[in-house]
């Protein structure tokens, strides 16, 4: 009786994520065409409430400043809002604010851009535009202001380089990518951004914002012509068209690599990774799936459970795959007592392997795509959020389903295809290992 009880539990639970699956659209149309300007236009059209969400990305992010230019992408970005069309910062901030809108510089290693929140009716609407419009489209760039943010970065700078996160993070950044652009530190060094100069942000935000290489995410409450106009109003002062020139591949790791850096805190930082995937890459739904169970789920991830539950070794262990243009970074991280650290460092990676060898259980997969497929829609569930995939999905030419597309996706892997995948992508004998805080050996 008891069998026959589980039995059918357990095809009610497969009935019942078939049918979320099934029941979980995304319900979005995102229409997307290009600009006269040269730019592309992905659009959502919502009337449910009287908000306008705009993003207008670039390809002008960290990955494309060049050694003897550090920080030159970061601070173009940040300083577009600083001073444009004659308006000073506090006009733009005061206009903003007269029509209760909010605008935002992004900065990420693909991209950077701005984005703006705004009330749909034209009252409030045309001004919040307007000031988009000409941070865009004509930065001044005021030299005291160049001056006054070149101190507050490096001041930033030398703050970070005494935080063992921070130091983690750059160390484990130049591991795995070596020379490649993704290696180079985003907001910079200290050395090369006190050289910065205002024509360099200058020749920086001529070469890189283009309406040709914009991607303008428009979500909201407007019409499709308006939606047209908005972009058009956005991008047609840019400068038409640059050379944007491809990247160089990723190179995969050879061998291992580890590094311990000394440091007073009383927490050992421990990054393991390697170059990961990029985006559409054929492999992502099993990586992504599979690093759910793996480190990407919280309790139900088996990192943590080895690392916090049964061991207490951290209050916090995690795993995740990074993806961008090119190989994104695959890490495992964690922070423990000093005393731990190499413990922990081996249950993290003897968990890894076991991982690769056995793949997920069916109960370990079933529940993360039940977790995952049901709470989808959470992640839709606002126009920022929204708009935020519109950007992802114009800038790295992911399909226009996409959203729709992402549920059925994750149901049809199977185990074998996360074994599969994690076998063929993470090597655990040519991972990068960096320790900050950790007694030397």
């Amino acid at each position: 009786m008891l069998n026959n009880f589980k039995n059918l539990w357990g095809a009610l639970l497969a009935c019942l994520l078939v049918f979320s699956v099934t029941s979980v659209n995304a319900g979005v149309t995102i229409q997307s065409w290009q600009a006269k300007s040269g730019a592309k236009v992905l659009f959502v059209e919502n009337h449910d409430l009287p908000m306008l969400d705009v993003a207008v990305h670039f390809d002008a992010g960290s990955r494309r400043d060049i050694p003897k230019r550090l920080g030159r992408a970061s601070l173009t970005v940040s300083m577009l809002q600083l001073g444009a069309g004659g308006l000073s910062e506090e006009v733009i901030a005061k206009r903003l604010a007269d029509v209760g809108a909010q605008m935002g510089a992004s900065f990420e290693p693909d991209r950077a851009g701005y984005s703006l929140r705004t009330l749909s009716s034209a009252r409030e609407r045309e001004p919040a535009l307007q000031v988009l419009a000409t941070v865009l489209t004509a930065p001044d760039f005021p030299e005291t202001v160049v001056q006054r943010e070149k101190a507050r970065v490096i001041a930033a700078l030398k703050e970070a380089a005494t935080q063992p996160a921070s130091i983690a993070d750059k160390a484990f950044s130049k591991a795995i990518y070596g020379a490649h652009p993704y290696g180079l530190p985003a907001d910079g060094e200290v050395e090369m951004v006190a050289k910065l100069t205002r024509e360099d942000l200058l020749n920086f935000y001529q070469l890189r914002y283009a309406a040709a290489s914009a991607v303008v995410a428009i979500m909201g409450d407007v019409t499709r012509a308006e939606a047209g106009a908005i972009a058009e109003r956005l991008t047609t002062g840019l400068v038409a068209e640059v050379a944007c020139e491809d990247i160089p591949n990723v190179e995969p790791l050879a061998k291992a690599y580890s590094e311990r850096i000394a440091h007073p805190a009383s927490q050992a930082h421990i990054l393991i990774g390697a170059p990961g995937m990029k985006r559409g890459d054929a492999d992502y739904f099993a990586l992504y799936l599979g690093n759910y169970v793996l480190g990407g789920g919280g309790f139900d991830s088996r990192i943590l459970k080895e690392i916090r539950q049964k061991r207490g070794l951290a209050y916090s262990a995690y795993s995740y795959f990074a993806p961008l243009k090119q190989e994104g970074p695959f890490q495992i991280g964690l922070q423990t007592k000093k005393q731990d650290a190499d413990t922990a460092l081996k249950v993290a990676q003897e968990t890894l392997v076991r991982f690769i060898q056995e793949g997920p259980s069916a109960a370990e997969l079933k529940q993360a795509k039940n977790n995952i497929i049901l709470g989808f829609p959470l992640r839709i569930d606002s126009n920022a959020e929204i708009l935020n995939y519109l950007g992802v999905i114009g800038v790295y030419d992911l399909p226009l389903t996409y959203l729709d597309d992402f549920p059925r996706q994750i149901n049809q892997v199977t185990a074998r295809e996360i074994q599969d995948a994690f076998k063929r992508r993470v090597h655990p004998d040519r991972l990068v290992t960096v320790i900050v805080g950790a007694p030397e050996k």
